[in-house]
């Protein structure tokens, strides 16, 4: 998941990879004598915390007096096109930041070695979608490293004047609130703002319902999303669209900040730092969002709080590293105890279960904290990343959001489409 904004709560920026050379795979089978460790960051690390960076330097240099430590920082745009180029050659970074969607398809090809989690502080409470997006076929190959979830966020304002006066903490609550709000506002009003191409927010139905994008069945895996328990997830999320959504419904959400900003919606279900940067001077055309915005916890038709994608960001090791034993002290200097005490006091959610619960008794922590509980991540399976790049959940989504499928029509297909590819490496 890219950061956009560092200040928000989830918008980390550094990864550190632990690269094994011809290894077998425990993390740290060679290296130890090194006299020199590369460390390639983005500059969310630079720009916002770099006594961190210096911290975990420091602790390793303790331990091997003489060893040099180097650093590169690159924004997330041109990050893995840097990586891709390097990889080839004989010259990779020992410790790589990497985004933990990113990481399935570096996995697949063997880019990365494979680490022992036991000798990572916090890993036998690695939080769920963390910790999925660093194991591939029964083994880890990377360290998670922060989360970043998804909330609610609305404004009071618009509530208020419906005659909504708290944030709602049941699902029946939530829709009673909206119908009331759209109401109000009338049809040129989106009481909920929600892009219909949104498909972290779409599939957040779909595992609150008990469906899947894809299974894994025998080794094999096989899409999930026509089965009944997908498609009751899909019926809700199209009753959304159709009771709430009065904006284009062939959008993303790329640019939903913005648009929330311009007023004419009453709520999102977005990333965490979403709703600060709608209310930013030059997004928000209200004049007042920052004082009217609240987040609150999602809340499920299950009746559970809704799964959220959990983003987030892992650090792994390109397999041609020397200097593997470093690199693993290296990350858990930098993901240790100590330092996600440092990572959480920048306002970042912790790699942790343990950690995680102890954000929730600080009001200024405890919704997105709360979020990240329950939480769902994508198939970790070979083919994943040919289903992202054909865009299959957002046709889908765009299909039933604009009525041009129905639901049922839609999933089928997005079904057949995942199919083809999904056990392709």
């Amino acid at each position: 998941m890219k950061r956009k904004l560092a200040a928000a709560i989830g918008i980390a920026g550094m990864m550190v990879s632990l690269a094994a050379c011809g290894g077998e795979g425990s993390g740290g089978s060679g290296g130890a004598d090194a006299d020199e460790l590369t460390v390639w960051l983005t500059v969310d690390a630079q720009n916002n915390w770099p006594e961190l960076v210096k911290a975990a330097d420091d602790a390793v240099k303790k331990e091997h007096p003489g060893l040099t430590v180097k650093h590169e920082y690159y924004g997330w745009p041109d990050k893995n096109t840097k990586l891709d180029a390097v990889l080839a050659t004989d010259k990779t970074p020992d410790v790589v930041e990497m985004g933990n969607s990113e990481m399935l398809g570096y996995m697949v090809k063997g880019a990365f070695a494979p680490l022992d989690p036991a000798k990572f502080d916090n890993s036998d409470a690695w939080l769920d979608g963390l910790k999925d997006s660093v194991t591939y076929e029964g083994k880890t190959y990377g360290v998670p490293y922060y989360a970043g979830g998804r909330v609610a966020n609305w404004r009071t304002d618009v509530a208020e004047a419906a005659g909504v006066k708290e944030a709602p903490t049941t699902y029946e609550e939530l829709t009673a609130a909206l119908d009331k709000i759209q109401k109000k506002q009338g049809d040129q009003f989106s009481a909920w703002y929600q892009p219909s191409r949104d498909w972290y927010a779409a599939m957040s139905f779909v595992y609150d319902a008990g469906g899947a994008i894809a299974k894994e069945e025998g080794g094999q895996w096989k899409a999930d999303l026509s089965s009944p328990e997908s498609l009751a997830g899909l019926e809700e999320y199209k009753k959304v669209l159709d009771s709430y959504m009065n904006g284009d419904k062939t959008k993303d959400e790329a640019d939903r900040p913005i648009v929330y900003g311009q007023g004419n919606a009453g709520m999102i279900f977005a990333a965490a730092w979403e709703g600060a940067t709608a209310a930013t001077p030059e997004n928000d055309k209200t004049g007042d969002l920052a004082k009217n915005i609240e987040n609150f916890v999602m809340p499920g038709p299950s009746g559970e709080n809704m799964p959220v994608f959990l983003g987030g960001s892992d650090l792994a090791v390109p397999v041609k590293s020397d200097a593997q034993d470093l690199a693993a002290e290296w990350i858990n200097a930098f993901t240790g105890a100590k330092g996600q005490q440092g990572l959480m006091e920048k306002g970042n959610l912790p790699n942790n279960k343990t950690d995680l619960a102890t954000l929730k008794d600080d009001p200024a922590t405890a919704v997105p904290a709360t979020a990240a509980e329950s939480s769902w991540f994508v198939p970790m399976a070979p083919g994943w990343g040919q289903v992202e790049k054909a865009q299959v959940l957002q046709t889908m989504l765009q299909d039933i959001g604009t009525g041009k499928k129905s639901v049922e029509a839609a999933a089928k297909e997005a079904d057949a489409a995942i199919d083809k590819v999904i056990n392709t490496k």
